[in-house]
């Protein structure tokens, strides 16, 4: 078992979409919302390419397209063709006189021209008929989307003040990971997956847990193409703006109600007809390097930005939250708690029991400056350089040693037996430590039968 940490893994989009099979891509880019979000998250010289042969309908020769980047830039292009063709948005072909050429895939040639320039069916969401007599304005749509959002972290941390959340998002957490029921057990307990995804900003928290869930549709007898389409065109819809749900399908009424639950849309009842999207759902489609709620943290959040750190390693956090609080006691110790605000103090022990929950050093140092108070950014850094370099120190004080399941051998014969089998266990990339002086070697645990058999076929005296 390895001392070094798994970081949670939060693919982005693109690398989200690679993982899907090729006609699942090829029908998602159906959805003209689907088209622009690819598009829209591709580094600038893909983008560029791709306009440059957008109302191009045949093959372009690779030579002609190697001539639009200067000669010093052919691992950038060879980037660009990499990843557009993983993502199947072109495809190496053949042309007339054997010249090789890339063709734009003409699904998305078709699709995203139209979400560019408009044309043909309409693709964004319906607009309701009629004006909703209790509209719900912007404030009131961040204030239900972080309530929402936060029973799950509460019931996460264990903390009661919430309402208890469906079976559904039980099931997910369980999925996930991120939390898990021992045998004999009632109550699920927090993973070591579950400490890092706390302390995960809020749009990679939803973007995992979306990922989380569209992995269970097929389970659920949901299209994934389906969903995959609507949350696309839920991160193209406006902020405040209510949405019909005359012409949606059954199984994305049930799907718009998942998404009710994790606060991603608004709506007032499940027959009221329409639904408002939050900026958790205007996020999606960044994934988790980008985010919106900066400026839903800023406007409507008071305790955005509720954490000083000072040189003494004492933590002020100025903040009557008790989620907050519980994500601050993951890696400090409490010394006071008042109304509005809750006094730690980092220590080795309190980062080591952090690092031992699963929480990283480089999630810990983040989520300080994430969440550092206003007053901290007058006079730069924004976290005192000493505390973050000492954390990482004493994250690396567990890392020294990296351990690794495996067989021992020894007590051979002689040494030309111990030559003979290190030889064969390092020739098949199996040896994990030898030692020659005392005859004794180590090999992987899966290694371990082949270099067991091998022993057998050649010696009639080897041990183990």
């Amino acid at each position: 078992m390895s001392v070094q940490q798994r970081t949670l893994d939060c693919k982005d989009l693109h690398s989200y979409l690679k993982t899907l099979p090729a006609g699942t891509l090829d029908r998602l880019y159906n959805h003209p919302a689907t088209c622009l979000a690819v598009f829209r998250e591709l580094p600038e010289l893909s983008r560029l390419y791709i306009m440059r042969i957008l109302f191009v309908d045949q093959a372009v020769p690779k030579a002609i397209m190697g001539s639009w980047v200067a000669p010093n830039s052919t691992k950038e292009l060879d980037d660009v063709v990499k990843l557009l063709t993983e993502l199947r948005v072109w495809q190496a072909v053949e042309m007339q006189g054997g010249l090789k050429g890339w063709l734009l895939n003409p699904t998305f040639r078709r699709n995203l021209k139209g979400a560019l320039l408009g044309g043909g069916n309409e693709w964004s969401m319906k607009l309701p008929a009629d004006v909703d007599p209790k509209a719900r304005d912007i404030p009131f749509l961040d204030a239900y989307a972080m309530e929402r959002w936060e029973c799950v972290l509460h019931f996460m941390v264990g903390s009661h003040q919430h309402e208890v959340i469906s079976s559904d998002a039980l099931q997910l957490l369980h999925h996930a990971g991120l939390m898990k029921k021992e045998a004999g057990e009632n109550q699920m307990t927090i993973t070591k997956d579950g400490f890092q995804f706390l302390l995960m900003d809020t749009s990679a928290q939803v973007w995992y847990f979306l990922l989380q869930y569209l992995d269970t549709a097929t389970a659920r007898n949901l299209d994934l193409v389906e969903c995959l389409g609507f949350l696309f065109q839920l991160s193209f819809s406006t902020l405040g703006q209510d949405y019909s749900t005359d012409s949606m399908s059954e199984s994305l009424l049930r799907f718009l109600q998942h998404l009710r639950e994790f606060g991603l849309v608004y709506q007032r009842k499940r027959k009221a007809g329409r639904f408002y999207p939050t900026r958790l759902a205007l996020d999606i489609a960044f994934g988790p390097k980008k985010s919106m709620l900066n400026s839903m943290n800023s406007a409507s959040n008071p305790n955005a930005g509720y954490i000083i750190v000072e040189t003494n390693y004492r933590v002020y956090a100025y903040t009557d939250s008790s989620l907050q609080v519980a994500l601050i006691a993951l890696f400090c110790e409490l010394i006071y708690r008042f109304p509005n605000l809750v006094v730690g103090i980092i220590t080795r022990e309190s980062i080591r029991q952090a690092l031992r929950s699963g929480i990283t050093a480089e999630q810990i140092v983040s989520f300080l400056k994430q969440h550092a108070h206003s007053e901290c950014y007058k006079e730069p850094p924004v976290l005192p350089s000493t505390i973050a370099d000492q954390i990482k120190l004493w994250a690396i004080e567990r890392d020294r040693f990296i351990y690794k399941e495996g067989v021992l051998y020894n007590q051979f014969d002689s040494q030309a037996d111990f030559e003979i089998l290190k030889n064969y266990a390092q020739d098949r990339g199996v040896l994990v430590w030898h030692n020659i002086n005392g005859r004794k070697m180590v090999v992987t645990k899966n290694g371990h039968d082949e270099v067991k058999k091998f022993w057998k076929r050649h010696s009639k005296s080897g041990s183990m």
